[in-house]
């Protein structure tokens, strides 16, 4: 992930980065930053992606049974779906 964040956007995804220049508002170094965050995002791992989320919906003030169910809801609609986790598992990536 670090790696993606330093590494230069104009080579690999110059096309992209030239569509969203062509198509938004954003300037060439903007959209840059923008295609950089999005594969950093997608770069997410199945544990830093619930880790995340758990500190997310925990700073919402939800409780865990709450927030280990709607994890679970919204894993399958990752950029590729993570297997299917119990809240058992989910709770074991946050806690260890």
């Amino acid at each position: 992930m670090l790696e993606r964040r330093n590494r230069s956007a104009d080579a690999p995804h110059e096309d992209l980065v030239d569509h969203l220049v062509r198509s938004t508002p954003l300037q060439r170094g903007e959209a840059a930053r923008v295609v950089l965050d999005v594969l950093a995002y997608f770069d997410e791992t199945t544990e830093e992606f619930v880790r995340r989320r758990h500190r997310e919906l925990q700073s919402l003030g939800l409780r865990n049974e709450e927030i280990f169910e709607r994890i679970r809801h919204e894993m399958p609609h990752r950029a590729v779906a993570p297997p299917d986790l119990s809240a058992r598992q989910l709770r074991r990536l946050v806690y260890g």
